[in-house]
């Protein structure tokens, strides 16, 4: 991870190790709420897919950052759940690949490779003998959009009765891509893979 550069969207996280460690800068504040070193190598055809840690942060982003997010969310802060990967090609020709192509978590949500809030450029092509690694980050319990918060009435210490709890992450089931080769010919088939806090 020391050759990893900082994510130009979200708030550095690497420095969190311990469950109620926070951590701010100019993107927004960070606050764990569950690590896990994973350090696990998975093989999905000629790529070796490492899944070095798996991290459940709550996030207020900077509001230089809102805009960024609200595509996602219309929330002003949230948590959300990321994996740190490694992604090797072991065969000397170029093939396509996702490190996660879908996203399922206990809590019954599903997200596919678009939600990622990192935009690291993990998906596609990877060289011939080449690794690639960074970070794929999705949103969790996020309030639907269409479900705004009532300013006034929670300023008056109204809760409304359908506020979304956040519900706790226990797990995170990932399904990668399938693996192609240059002409698009699919050579191996996608894997899932599942992590638990």
């Amino acid at each position: 991870m020391d050759e990893y550069q900082p994510n130009p969207q979200v708030t550095d996280d690497r420095t969190l190790q311990k469950v109620g460690q926070t951590y701010a800068d100019g993107k927004g504040e960070a606050a764990l709420k569950a690590i896990k070193n994973v350090t696990k190598t998975y093989k999905v055809g000629p790529i070796e897919l490492t899944v070095k840690e798996m991290k459940w942060i709550h996030l207020r982003p900077d509001y230089s950052m809102i805009d960024y997010f609200h595509v996602l969310t219309h929330d002003e802060e949230f948590d959300f759940v990321k994996v740190f990967v490694e992604i090797k090609n072991t065969s000397n020709e170029k093939v396509n690949f996702g490190p996660i192509a879908l996203l399922k978590t206990n809590t019954g949500e599903t997200f596919d490779w678009e939600k990622d809030i990192y935009l690291e450029e993990l998906n596609g092509e990877i060289e011939g003998n080449s690794t690639k690694y960074g970070n794929l980050g999705f949103i969790v319990n996020a309030s639907d959009s269409h479900a705004h918060k009532d300013k006034k009435s929670e300023e008056e210490g109204h809760k409304d009765d359908h506020s979304n709890e956040a519900k706790d992450i226990n797990w995170i089931e990932i399904t990668t891509s399938d693996v192609f080769d240059k002409e698009r010919k699919k050579i191996s088939d996608s894997q899932k893979i599942k992590i638990e806090f």
